[in-house]
């Protein structure tokens, strides 16, 4: 055979990356022209970095690596194109480990000249492609989460067979779900508005949407082509009226996925990214009331949405229930310039593919397949259908027989009755039996109680409860969605004016401990001079602010900094300390000034002063440190975020600078230098806690939902016991040192959980008091982990969510669902 045909392409004459892809394409051309389907079952199967099987030649990855010519090929790649060719046109076998070896030497030594060859000397700067780091870093956690919530839906890796085609065209090809990225890559311009029943897939279409328009950005090392859109799937019940539609995606690049405002809006600018709105039918309340005001102002917003020219519409992929679709077209809205598709119900043979992937020959429930089987073709087959014709649905179908129900009473249905209200009932049937399913199918720890079924279902009401409520709030804050549970907004479940009663009373408590404290450690004796007067209006003013804090309508919770390098932790540390003890020097000897040397000496001012500075400057710089580019806010915009807290540190910081110049009997003029000057520090100060602490950085990894309100009562700690180390050394003046600890220990602590740990304070209390009223667990961190495990919730982004929005409707109390939810705040 070898002799009737020409000798193979050398690769030994390819000079470059793109003569080495064209030698690849000459030999598939040798091969035969062996089809891209063909290719994937000759390459074989690879394992990924995650331990996954997966197929060496997918055909997204090949016709992305042989359109790129201005990369080499990763040799994993290059190995398994060449044995498919090789293998397609019957090569010998004992000669293609030898064929393998001249690519292989090719290869190398291509990449060799190219590692060195110096960049031309007169190509000017804006002429390099260089790989964005900013891009690459949004792709990889963007997979990271499209992949939790891919598992997170289907529970494994088996998926039914969607199907869709062009809406509302009898006749159209039908084109399946694993072929949805190919279809959106040939759309012009790229704008798809998914359209299905509730629970038809429309989720799962735009998880796969994004992972396959990523795959071949995966193949080439993560390295995205220069112009490449990074879709990023985006819960459209986040949008609030009125809202522009870039500003809003920014913000939620910068939640989300943990970028800079900066490095966000940039990307937005550019149009790097492809918005996947999922949702659009999630935006108004059911019953529906009118018009969809919500879905129709986001259109709106969509429509204007243009590509980096300004001249053509911009790429946007968005996702609406059928129902919803049609009242906007009723309305006269639409997304304009797009593609619409329809996903298709399931067939009875769809259904069939997916029980035999999911209960193999052998699998303990493969004996219920015939039962499902004979209920399709039943006497009631058209009600059994129209229930299951959704993967959802099916889902729920599964989760209860693995759990031990019968398939044949959960599929009951009667004969006569009608087909639509026979769906209805085994629907309502499956979600009854859901939460048992999954409680027995997910039991917890051997250590642990197990959950029964009854208090978790209980749980859960309250949980969905309280959804409904909070979709009927205006929205001050991220994260009061219809849809989001977020962890520091949970508090009004034990009773929003009760929290936030208790809530005030404790900090209240703690604001008179913190001022016990200092009192006691600055030894006053009682009201007699100015010194003493103004000291307790101080301390009255700051328990005001603590006060009126504690009665805010919604704590927010700091992300804060994370994932940062511990080298430049320590080199944070370091350069707070230079900074901090000549700055702390400076303020002793001011004081030595203030007193004229009355109260301590040049050896005390000094060596005080550089203590406070060293250890102010060590803990800020430590807080403050990040990757080298992050994003620091403003001044100005930290004093906008928190003027009130801002001022009660002046207000401390003037109440530990007062006891000096009180037992210096200071004149009325140094007393009043002395306190402005402390209070202006001490203002300083919480102002550099503000930008070390407040809102995500580039450097920050995605979050996990409670990972904000985890760090909340630490940097509160850090506040209170920072402030502490200053009063300690106030407090040596008229005590001993282990006297002085304890009221500087004491006073540090109540302060922080005062001042800077208002979320973390209001949740504990709200959760505690709905734990002793028996609306949710006392450990409900432990019960919302099993429940995504059990797949009753899910993780998105930094919130919880319920599996299924149809779910989280059914545990809703009618009450609740009877009464339409008011519109939210423009």
């Amino acid at each position: 055979m070898t002799e009737e045909r020409p000798r193979p392409p050398d690769p030994a004459e390819t000079g470059g990356p793109a003569d080495f892809v064209a030698s690849l394409i000459l030999l598939r051309q040798w091969a035969g022209e062996p089809s891209l389907s063909r290719l994937r079952s000759l390459g074989g199967q690879t394992e990924a970095s995650d331990g996954a099987t997966v197929d060496a030649l997918p055909k997204s990855t090949t016709s992305h690596v042989l359109r790129q010519t201005d990369r080499l090929p990763r040799w994993d790649f290059v190995r398994a194109f060449v044995t498919a060719c090789f293998h397609f046109c019957d090569y010998p076998a004992e000669l293609i480990p030898g064929e393998l070896e001249r690519w292989r030497a090719a290869r190398t030594a291509l990449a060799g000249s190219a590692a060195r060859a110096p960049e031309p000397p007169a190509a000017p700067v804006e002429t390099v492609s260089r790989p964005d780091p900013v891009v690459e870093l949004l792709t990889r956690r963007v997979v990271r989460e499209e992949d939790r919530a891919r598992k997170g839906l289907l529970g494994g890796y088996t998926i039914a067979s969607l199907s869709f085609s062009l809406y509302g065209g009898a006749g159209e090809m039908e084109h399946d779900l694993l072929a949805i990225g190919r279809f959106f890559g040939d759309l012009n311009p790229r704008r798809l508005l998914v359209v299905g029943e509730s629970g038809a897939g429309k989720t799962v279409l735009a998880i796969e949407l994004v992972l396959q328009l990523l795959e071949p950005v995966l193949a080439a090392g993560g390295h995205p082509d220069r112009g490449q859109l990074v879709p990023v799937r985006l819960n459209a019940a986040r949008w609030t009226l009125g809202r522009p539609f870039e500003p809003w995606l920014a913000e939620q690049l910068a939640q989300d996925f943990g970028l800079s405002a900066r490095d966000a809006q940039r990307l937005v600018r550019d149009r790097r990214v492809l918005p996947v709105v999922d949702g659009l039918d999630e935006l108004d309340p059911e019953p529906s009331s009118g018009p969809p005001r919500r879905a129709i102002g986001l259109l709106a917003e969509l429509n204007r949405y243009s590509d980096l020219s300004g001249r053509r519409p911009g790429a946007v992929v968005v996702t609406c229930r059928a129902d919803r679709h049609t009242e906007l077209r009723e309305a006269g809205a639409g997304l304009d310039n797009a593609v619409r598709i329809h996903l298709h119900n399931l067939t009875t043979e769809q259904i069939g593919t997916y029980l035999r992937a999911r209960w193999p020959d052998g699998h303990p429930c493969g004996r219920h397949r015939d039962a499902i089987r004979a209920a399709l073709s039943g006497p009631a087959g058209k009600a059994v259908h129209a229930a299951l014709a959704t993967p959802w649905r099916l889902l729920l179908t599964v989760t209860a027989v693995e759990s031990g129900a019968d398939p044949v009473e959960l599929l009951r249905a009667d004969p006569d009755a009608d087909p639509a209200e026979g769906a209805a009932r085994i629907t309502r049937r499956l979600l009854e039996a859901y939460v048992p399913a999954a409680t027995v199918l997910t039991p917890r720890a051997a250590h642990r109680a197990p959950y029964q079924p009854d208090q978790v279902r209980s749980w859960l009401v309250h949980l969905a409860a309280h959804l409904r409520r909070q979709a009927a709030t205006d929205r001050p804050m991220p994260g009061l969605t219809a849809i989001d549970i977020v962890p520091h907004l949970l508090w009004p479940i034990g009773g929003r004016h009760r929290v936030r009663a208790l809530h005030c009373l404790v900090c209240v408590i703690l604001a008179v401990i913190a001022m016990l404290a200092f009192w006691t450690g600055s030894a006053v004796d009682g009201p007699g001079g100015p010194a003493e007067v103004l000291t307790l209006a101080l301390m009255a003013g700051w328990v005001a602010i603590a006060t009126g804090l504690s009665l805010s309508a919604w704590p927010a919770a700091a992300g804060g900094r994370s994932e940062v390098p511990r080298r430049r932790r320590v080199i944070g540390g370091l350069l707070g300390v230079l900074a901090g003890v000549p700055v702390g020097v400076l303020g002793g000897l001011a004081g030595l000034v203030l007193t004229e040397g009355k109260v301590f000496g040049p050896v005390f001012a000094v060596a005080a002063g550089g203590t406070g500075g060293l250890v102010l400057g060590a803990v800020i710089g430590l807080t403050a440190a990040g990757r080298r580019g992050a994003e620091r806010m403003t001044v100005a915009e930290a004093v906008r975020a928190e003027p009130l807290t801002l001022l009660g540190f002046g207000l401390c910081g003037a109440l530990t600078g007062l006891p000096p110049l009180r037992l210096a009997h200071a004149d009325p003029l140094p007393l009043a230098v002395g306190a402005a000057g402390a209070f202006a520090l001490a203002f300083a100060l919480g102002v550099v806690f503000k930008i070390a602490t407040g809102g995500w950085s580039k450097d920050a990894e995605l979050a996990h939902p409670r990972e904000a309100l985890h760090r909340n009562p630490m940097i509160g700690l850090a506040f209170g016991l920072t402030g502490g180390v200053a009063a300690f050394l106030v407090f040596v003046m008229n005590h001993d040192v282990v006297e002085s600890l304890v009221c500087a220990l004491i006073g540090g602590v109540t302060f922080g959980l005062a001042f800077g740990a208002i979320a973390w304070a209001r949740t504990m209390i709200g959760l505690v008091v709905a734990a002793a009223r028996g609306l949710l667990p006392l450990r409900l961190w432990a019960f919302l982990d099993w429940a995504c495990e059990a797949r009753l919730l899910r993780v998105s982004g930094a919130t919880y969510q319920f599996r299924h929005r149809e779910f989280q409707d059914f545990l809703t109390p009618s009450d609740l669902r009877a009464a339409p939810p008011k519109a939210g705040r423009p």
